[in-house]
């Protein structure tokens, strides 16, 4: 029998009483005080969020700006279509997920089943176009192309089609003007993204989940201005969904208009005759390997050269920026970006880099003279340079004798450079450099604005590459595991190349600046580069920012914000070295190697400079390089795997002068065909209801006048 009484309780069970008692009191105390911060202290908060959830907005979006041309045509504006959308919400809700609802509606609008369910579904990581990156709350358009029976019939069966509206919606609309195309520099809108929304939300232009935002171009760069401001209309709701009121109500606000400098129909010359280039191109031969010329890619641009306003720019391959309008489908996303497209999405003015061949020595020549070197020389131009047994050949073997750098230029002799660039070479050190070498080639490269960008406005531009000493070092330092791993002293020539540069990678080399004086070796740029450069050689040395957008203009026309020219330089040459270059690049069009090409040019009424460029590209083609200027602009044109300059793109340059300045086969000069027969100097006119003015567009004037080929391709 137990000793303990019956009624009786152990220290242990009144430990566990206690112990219970406290957490009861505990979570007694607990909830009290949450009931307190949620009624007394944040009532008021959440009184009001709680009003909110019986508050519904409808959004009104505002009319995106127009993009205009310097005349005020139209290369990016608005029309009205039926745009069907769906409400992926509200097909959430149907049993199969508004699985049969978009069959459906697939049926109706005579497209695939697949390609509308596509449309709605969410875009990740793993997901392929076509998807939906934006809102899941927001409507997703499924087409921007429905006809008025069509939306009659989603209207008249709601029952069939929840969630699925059909409204007459303003659409972006790239109208081609002229036949211009202009994809790369317009861009083109997309839907937006979470991460956007979040970026813009301290900013002056906050994203809403139903914007559109400009991809690319300047529907990118000027997006926060095109935009506007969106509308929204707050009602207040019953339980029931049913409006009871009114809370308050926001206009929306149209977005700017963006003038720009481009020229319409200049655009749609500049575009042709690249095109045109690239097809001739390809119908020639490589001497080197008898096969006839890719000319897969190219660009081309035309620059006010007194002010760095963009008049056209051209990319090749192009695509039609319509294709994204209303969701871009499965189909044409692939043909634009696959492995398979060539990348038609880039611009290549701007985003293509190449080595830039002969074009380059007027930079090497202003080197040379700043480093102390005679402009009048002589200087030997013989039909090949050795350097330790390694024989750096002239183009086609040619010797001119004792020239001018002036004269090196006109007939573009390579061992002119080869041998001022290793005389420099030597005089900083050669494979022992100096403490502080002078590097005179490589630093006046810097100075003339390359291995950065121009500051054009318009977004990601690339910065090419000038190969001095520090990209040297830092370039081995990243790739010398792998040549290290790759190479064979007796190997193939790349194991070969391999080994050399795991063992010397990280030096300048002889052979490297030979290669570089002539723009070849590692040296990069992009057209927009070298067309702001030779900009500046025609008026005088100021380097300029390209700039496309020319004026900010309000929606009623009362307020007009102009873009100005703004300079980021001078060219690193003193007057009398820029006038002889100038009249160098002068005999380059009339006596050297692009003269066959402007044969009957007006050169007394329109003095035309030019310099030609064969860049030679290992596993490749040779690119062909065209740069030339005249008192009023600067064209470049490039075609990669093209050809020679003055073959693959001289006829196209000599062309689009030709539009420009109204010129014809003879030399005569037509000033009604010019197309631009002066600089632009003013807006378009500006109604006083805000609507700008634009002059008649036209079809594209008749290309006047054609040079024939004569003689053999040349630099």
């Amino acid at each position: 029998m137990s000793n303990i009484p019956e009624t009786g309780r152990t220290p242990r069970v009144t430990v566990r009483l206690v112990a219970i008692q406290i957490i009861v009191f505990s979570l007694l105390l607990t909830l009290g005080g949450r009931l307190w911060y949620l009624q007394i202290r944040n009532g008021d908060e959440y009184t009001e969020k709680a009003a909110n959830n019986h508050v519904q907005q409808v959004v009104h979006p505002a009319v995106r700006g127009s993009i205009l041309d310097a005349r005020g045509v139209p290369l990016a504006d608005n029309e009205t279509r039926l745009v069907v959308s769906a409400s992926r919400t509200a097909l959430m809700k149907e049993p199969d997920d508004g699985e049969a609802v978009l069959t459906r509606l697939a049926d109706v609008l005579h497209l695939k089943a697949k390609d509308v369910k596509d449309k709605v579904r969410l875009c990740d990581a793993e997901t392929p176009q076509p998807c939906w990156n934006g809102s899941p709350y927001q409507p997703i358009p499924i087409t921007d192309e429905a006809s008025a029976k069509q939306a009659l019939q989603i209207r008249e069966r709601e029952e069939d089609f929840p969630g699925i509206s059909a409204e007459p919606t303003a659409v972006r609309r790239y109208a081609a003007p002229a036949g211009s195309n202009a994809a790369q520099v317009l861009g083109y809108l997309s839907p937006v993204t979470d991460e956007q929304i979040k970026k813009a939300e301290h900013t002056k232009s906050p994203l809403l989940r139903s914007d559109q935002v400009g991809s690319n171009g300047l529907e990118n760069e000027y997006d926060s201005k095109l935009r506007g401001k969106a509308g929204v209309t707050r009602y207040e709701v019953d339980n029931l969904g049913r409006v009871i009121g009114q809370r308050e109500s926001q206009r929306a606000r149209p977005g700017d208009n963006v003038v720009t400098s481009l020229d319409s129909r200049v655009q749609a010359v500049a575009e042709k005759e690249l095109d045109q280039a690239m097809k001739d191109a390809r119908k020639q031969y490589d001497r080197n390997t008898g096969t006839k010329y890719k000319a897969d890619s190219g660009s081309v641009v035309v620059m006010e050269a007194k002010t760095g306003r963009v008049v056209a720019m051209a990319s090749n391959p192009a695509y039609d920026p319509n294709a994204w309008v209303g969701g871009i489908s499965g189909k044409d996303y692939k043909k634009l970006t696959g492995k398979d497209s060539n990348y038609p999405l880039l611009n290549r003015a701007i985003q293509g880099q190449a080595a830039p061949g002969s074009i380059f020595k007027v930079i090497p020549t202003t080197a040379a003279v700043n480093a102390g070197y005679s402009f009048d020389g002589p200087y030997t131009c013989s039909s090949s340079f050795n350097i330790g047994g390694q024989v750096f050949k002239n183009f086609e073997s040619e010797s001119h004798g004792g020239i001018s750098l002036g004269r090196a230029l006109e007939v573009s002799c390579d061992t002119v450079f080869y041998r001022l660039a290793y005389e420099q070479w030597k005089k900083d050190g050669g494979n022992k450099p100096k403490k502080n070498p002078g590097d005179w080639f490589y630093k006046t490269a810097h100075q003339f604005g390359l291995a950065k960008k121009t500051g054009i406005d318009l977004p990601n531009e690339v910065s090419g590459r000038v190969p001095d000493r520090q990209w040297k070092k830092d370039f081995w330092k990243a790739n010398k595991d792998a040549w290290c791993k790759t190479g064979k002293k007796n190997g193939s020539y790349t194991e070969r190349l391999s080994y050399e540069n795991c063992l010397e990678g990280m030096k300048m080399r002889a052979g490297d600046s030979v290669n570089y004086s002539i723009g070849q070796g590692d040296t990069l740029v992009t057209p927009m580069q070298m067309a702001t450069i030779y900009g500046a050689i025609s008026n005088g040395g100021t380097l300029y920012d390209p700039t496309v957008g020319k004026a900010i203009v309000s929606p009623d026309g009362k307020h007009i914000q102009e873009i100005e020219p703004k300079s980021h330089g001078k060219l690193p040459m003193k007057g009398q070295t820029r006038d002889q270059i100038d009249q160098a690049l002068a005999g380059v069009a009339t006596r050297g190697t692009a003269a066959w090409r402007f044969q009957g040019w007006p050169q007394d009424k329109i003095p035309m400079h030019a310099k030609t460029g064969t860049a030679e590209v290992y596993g490749k083609q040779t690119t062909s390089w065209f740069a030339t200027y005249t008192k009023d602009y600067s064209v470049v044109m490039t075609i990669s795997q093209g050809g020679t300059g003055s073959g693959a793109s001289g006829p196209a340059v000599r062309k689009i002068y030709n539009a420009l300045y109204g010129v014809d086969g003879k030399g005569g000069i037509d000033k009604k065909k010019a197309l631009l027969p002066a600089p632009q100097a003013n807006l378009p006119k500006i109604s006083s209801d805000g609507s700008i003015e634009a002059q008649p567009v036209g079809k594209p004037l008749a290309l006047l006048g054609d040079t024939k080929r004569r003689g053999g391709a040349r630099r």
